[in-house]
């Protein structure tokens, strides 16, 4: 099949889409799929480019925050955008911005079948301009793009059941699949016993947290936890990303030091994909407290590693869907909750070793191997309704 991906910019690092999107795009690729990408460009490689090359479209006002972000947008340039969709057999949107509404527009026109993956909720965007709880708004915003973008598509892609649940509960038309962005095996680096000083009652407890340094992964509600935990003092927490909050949550965590609160000075790192399984892999605790997450690949790779995780649980939590039990679940925005969860797994360190090698196993069917298998069906699907519709009509 010549299946064209559709995202405004499929090169740009720390953006939890974007690596996604590669990750997919590569092991199509190796599964014997024509795959072309309609993208802009790598803005650190101006070698690498995508098939289908965009230039960048930069907003007034707000490029700061949406570079902070880790976004790019493309410019949409309808001669690029005819071009690759008059290529592809099927087309696939990763988005549901400017540049896919005009894909959308142009594809309809030349009757090629659609897909999409909905990877993405309004309170990602309005969220990054402080407004993620104007309810109105994000509704509002989830219905223009049901109408301009998602109803034009046969099957959408959810990563998680409770994508699919929203969709369902806002009246999509288009078939939901449930199919997780995959997860690469890695081996895991964690040894089979504990370390000689595992049990140590005086070394420093590893508490780590992997994401984007951003309102919506509410990173703050894990420097609150500390003022309520009874191992604080034995904590070294480690904040793994980057972001437009990163100096807000540096300043509390420090304070957290300074204040007596915590033993250790909180560490700041922007680690590669090999240096992050290495710091999983150490790790007492992963903790997750994101709050708007369509399913958080970096929670699941830690898992992979043998972290045991403990995951917010709320309305748009796709992540919480990993925990193996309430355990490793804490209410949303509740720092009391987290506090006590920790607390009981850093108590209990023979049974925290045995749940990280079960969690280290629980992340198996998650293999990218058999996501990108479902992809491939339902692209398949997708163009075989469009032929079975022309040939009826």
């Amino acid at each position: 099949m010549k299946i064209l991906f559709v995202i405004n910019n499929m090169y740009v690092r720390g953006n939890g889409l974007d690596a996604a999107t590669r990750r997919t795009v590569h092991e199509l690729k190796a599964a014997g799929e024509d795959v072309r990408v309609l993208s802009g460009c790598d803005p650190t490689k101006p070698g690498q480019h995508p098939e289908f090359p965009l230039k960048e479209f930069k907003f007034p006002f707000f490029q700061g925050i949406i570079e902070a972000n880790g976004f790019s947008y493309a410019n949409g340039d309808p001669k690029v955008i005819e071009e690759a969709v008059r290529w592809a057999e099927i087309v696939h949107l990763q988005e549901a911005f400017v540049l896919e509404d005009k894909t959308v527009r142009i594809a309809r026109r030349l009757g090629k079948p659609m897909t999409a993956s909905f990877h993405t909720y309004p309170e990602n965007i309005l969220g990054s301009l402080g407004m993620k709880n104007w309810c109105w708004a994000n509704q509002a915003i989830l219905k223009v793009w049901k109408k301009r973008i998602y109803d034009a598509c046969s099957i959408i892609h959810c990563p998680t059941q409770r994508v699919q649940e929203r969709l369902q509960d806002n009246h999509f038309a288009a078939e939901l699949r449930v199919i997780s962005n995959g997860l690469i095996p890695e081996t895991c680096l964690r040894p089979a016993n504990p370390p000689e000083n595992y049990f140590d009652p005086e070394r420093p407890l590893e508490v780590v947290c992997i994401g984007r340094l951003a309102g919506e992964k509410d990173q703050i509600t894990l420097i609150r936890a500390m003022r309520h935990s009874s191992f604080a003092k034995r904590i070294h927490l480690t904040f793994a990303g980057n972001g437009p909050m990163a100096g807000k949550i540096q300043k509390k965590a420090h304070k957290l030091y300074h204040d007596g609160i915590v033993g250790y000075e909180p560490s700041f790192v922007f680690l590669n994909h090999d240096d992050l399984c290495r710091l999983s892999a150490k790790a007492d605790l992963c903790i997750h407290c994101a709050v708007i997450e369509i399913e958080g690949l970096s929670i699941l790779e830690a898992m992979q590693q043998g972290a045991v995780p403990v995951i917010a649980d709320g309305p748009y939590t796709g992540s919480s869907q990993f925990a193996l039990d309430e355990r490793s679940l804490f209410p949303a925005h509740n720092p009391q909750a987290l506090a006590e969860r920790i607390d009981y797994w850093l108590a209990h360190p023979e049974e925290r070793w045995e749940a990280g090698k079960r969690y280290a196993a629980s992340v198996k069917p998650y293999n990218i191997a058999n996501s990108v298998e479902k992809m491939i069906a339902m692209f398949r699907d997708a163009l075989n309704r469009q032929n079975h519709v022309e040939e009826t009509a």
